[in-house]
């Protein structure tokens, strides 16, 4: 027997941590190699984690409803078999009287956060020309709040910290309760700035004030995802918003004619594919709007390829389920792939490469009664389509006034990179294909 580290596995490309949701075991507790062991809610999804050994549960170091650091020792368990030496519990470590000269050399050779300097050797993620701007400005880069991607100081950030900005939290350096190897990693090394100057003053959180019986929760997983990412797109993209209606009268004769086939084939089809085919074919047309920008490396990158993000409500907050290669599929194939994913997503089991990667989102409020609305921005991408409720309106046709079915859009873009003519010409692109859906099967 020997006793194992059980560190919280890396369930996804860039999440950090995880909400320990529910744990199936306690202590004493015999538990089978495989066997699940936990259910950890990440910035993504619900994952179950299982047991990578057999053996008794010896000792949870984590809790339901704690948040859980990738990498970091969620249980021990007194494993049979061999295990990794690396993976052992280690030993208490005796107490070890040093010399007064080791010790004090020690201390000196830690890196530390000296308040007033421009930059420290606490390890910050930051391009050398935002570290070169830090240091001219005086402003300590450890006291940045970094929006950029994994955390990067952006030069918006350092801006913004001297007129008030956000700062960061309390930097914790390594200690034996925080190991070093969960620091942030640094490809080189950050000078001093040759003169102290008085970091630009914060004001203190006040508590909010209570006027009544209230009922407090964590704010965590995905809801606490979707604000830190809506914060991050408002900050990072100034968005613009165009609106405006879509004769849809036609496409819904269409679509009342093909469910009847799409039954047949056991498919639900809604006006989602529809809707989708005619993004792809306006992209195409119109590519900025199927493009990002790379903010660390200041380029603009545009995607030869469509991935189109469905926002789907559930339970737990907003979740963009990815369609991939959208210009590729039939309406059939995309109505049964939405079916699927809206389904899922609001049972948390999707994937979580099945929620990134998306170069296009769309965000449908239709089947709520909403009409006009601003979406926001599915950073990095830098437009979202937002389709409201159809409803059929009085419209003035070739003279006459008639009785027309009316769906309300709405575009909100980057404006960094996408000027207003160009979101208005995506959007009559759109208008025409939607309005006149023989034109859209034409393309297909």
């Amino acid at each position: 027997m020997a006793l194992y580290q059980f560190q919280l596995p890396d369930v996804g490309e860039g999440i950090h941590e995880g909400e320990i949701v529910k744990l199936f075991v306690k202590p004493g507790d015999k538990i089978e190699e495989f066997e699940p062991f936990a259910e950890v809610q990440t910035d993504k999804a619900v994952v179950e984690i299982p047991s990578p050994v057999t053996g008794v549960v010896k000792e949870l170091k984590v809790e339901e409803g704690q948040m859980a650091l990738i990498h970091s020792v969620i249980a021990v368990i007194d494993a049979e078999g061999e295990v990794p030496a690396s993976e052992e519990a280690p030993e208490a470590p005796q107490a070890e009287e040093k010399p007064a000269e080791e010790v004090a050399k020690a201390e000196s050779s830690t890196p530390v956060a000296t308040p007033g300097e421009g930059t420290s050797h606490i390890n910050v993620k930051a391009m050398p020309s935002v570290r070169k701007m830090a240091r001219d400005m005086g402003v300590d880069l450890t006291r940045v709040k970094g929006t950029g991607k994994h955390g990067r100081v952006l030069a918006e950030d350092v801006k913004a910290f001297t007129t008030g900005g956000a700062a960061t939290e309390e930097v914790v350096l390594p200690t034996e309760a925080t190991p070093a190897s969960e620091s942030v990693e640094t490809t080189e090394p950050t000078p001093v700035a040759s003169t102290p100057a008085t970091p630009a003053p914060t004001a203190p959180k006040a508590p909010l004030e209570s006027y009544g019986t209230e009922e407090r929760m964590p704010l965590r997983g995905i809801r606490r995802t979707i604000a830190k990412r809506m914060v991050e797109s408002k900050h990072t993209a100034p968005h613009v918003t165009i609106m405006d209606e879509i004769d849809v009268t036609e496409l819904i004769e269409l679509r009342k004619w093909a469910k009847d086939e799409a039954a047949k084939a056991n498919v639900k089809l809604t006006y989602l594919p529809f809707i989708m085919k005619a993004v792809v074919s306006a992209l195409k047309e119109f590519p900025m709007l199927n493009a990002s920008i790379d903010d660390a490396a200041e380029e603009i990158v545009v995607k030869k390829y469509y991935h189109i993000g469905m926002a789907a409500a559930t339970d737990n907050g907003l979740m963009v389920p990815v369609l991939r290669d959208a210009d590729r599929k039939s309406i059939f194939q995309l109505a049964q792939e939405v079916t699927d994913k809206a389904g899922r997503a609001r049972e948390m089991k999707l994937a979580a490469d099945e929620l990134k990667g998306s170069t296009f989102s769309i965000s449908s409020l239709g089947n709520l009664g909403g009409q006009n609305f601003t979406p926001i921005i599915n950073h990095p991408e830098v437009a979202i389509l937002g389709v409201g409720s159809i409803e059929q309106k009085a419209v003035v046709v070739d003279g006459e006034i008639v009785i027309r079915s009316m769906m309300h859009v709405s575009v909100s873009f980057d404006h960094r990179l996408i000027d207003g003519d160009l979101a208005a010409r995506f959007i009559s692109k759109l208008k025409k294909l939607l309005s006149s859906p023989k034109l859209l099967m034409m393309e297909m």
